[in-house]
């Protein structure tokens, strides 16, 4: 079976008028004359395809990669599933302004209408200062037809379900439920590989033109989850060399673990590649084939679904706290 490496990919760097400067900071890499809104780390999106960063596959497009590594990086069974076309997008994103209210499309309707997937979505926030809120649902139960009268009386957020978030909530956003990310946030996103997003309500801002950005309500309407649900948001402790499933749904399954020492990941007993986002210290990765990396703040490898195990270990006093994902 050949010997591929963890992976890197070089991110793709958003300027977007809502970014800042926080994720250059949290990454350790040189700033960025623009705003930087977002960095997709891994993206399998056409167009947006991130790139292998360095080894024998640099300069890659992941696309690429997998049509000559696909089964062993993806795993058999998720190869059969998705081809070349790989299945999540990982992002950084730093919310220096309120985003859009907004809501995603589920499979069933993002299939016809756009020819893609759905978009399914989880964050850990890395970041939050004391004013700063998500919106993640409603607080109420809410009809079509109230949603759009709060619409149009500016009052949507009266119904929404607001926190005031800390470093390492939890917010799980399946495809329908209504959301936004408050000024202040710096969070991970896993989601599914699509970027169909319904913009329902903008605060009624304007653009340096004077401008209302374009709204996509009526496309909205019947994508979105109108009821109420518990565990918005949830908060899970870490716990020392043991990984801790922090979420699981048809879609990714994810896990936290904050390593003072070692730990070992089994890798191949999932039949899926992993994803490793290390969200805070440094260390090192070593697998079972003898590959090593670095490993420190906001770097994000991808694991082949050929590895065995992998061991993450310290080499710092303070640890090492990785999140990681796989589909299950």
């Amino acid at each position: 079976m050949s010997n591929i490496s963890p992976i890197r990919f070089t991110p793709i760097l958003k300027s977007v008028l809502w970014g800042g400067s926080r994720i250059a900071t949290f990454k350790g890499i040189a700033p960025s004359n623009s705003l930087i809104g977002e960095t997709w780390e891994i993206s399998g999106l056409d167009g947006l395809e991130t790139k292998v960063a360095e080894g024998e596959f640099k300069g890659m497009t992941i696309s690429e990669l997998l049509s000559k590594k696909g089964e062993l990086i993806m795993g058999k069974r998720l190869f059969q599933k998705y081809g070349v076309h790989f299945p999540l997008l990982i992002k950084f994103i730093d919310a220096a302004q309120d985003l859009s209210i907004q809501v995603h499309p589920n499979d069933e309707i993002a299939a016809p209408r756009h020819n893609c997937s759905g978009k399914t979505e989880l964050w850990y926030m890395l970041e939050s200062q004391d004013s700063s809120i998500i919106y993640s649902g409603f607080k109420t139960p809410t009809t079509l037809n109230e949603f759009k009268s709060h619409i149009e009386n500016n009052t949507l957020t009266d119904v929404l379900a607001c926190f005031s978030p800390k470093r390492g909530d939890i917010f799980y956003l399946p495809a329908g439920r209504v959301h936004s990310i408050g000024a202040g946030n710096l969070l991970l996103e896993i989601q599914q590989s699509s970027d169909i997003t319904y913009r329902v309500y903008d605060y009624n801002r304007t653009d340096f033109n004077g401008k209302k950005r374009e709204l996509h309500t009526e496309l909205a309407l019947e994508t979105i989850d109108y009821q109420v649900h518990d565990e918005y948001c949830i908060h899970t402790e870490p716990q020392l060399n043991c990984e801790v499933e922090i979420n699981r749904c048809d879609y990714f399954a994810t896990t936290l673990l904050k390593v003072n020492n070692s730990c070992r990941i089994e890798i191949a007993n999932k039949d899926s590649f992993r994803i490793i986002v290390v969200t805070s210290g440094k260390g090192n990765l070593t697998d079972d084939k003898g590959n090593k990396a670095i490993l420190k703040q906001g770097d994000v490898l991808l694991i082949p679904a050929s590895t065995e195990w992998i061991d993450v270990a310290t080499s710092s006093n303070k640890g090492i706290e990785v999140i990681s994902t796989y589909i299950p």
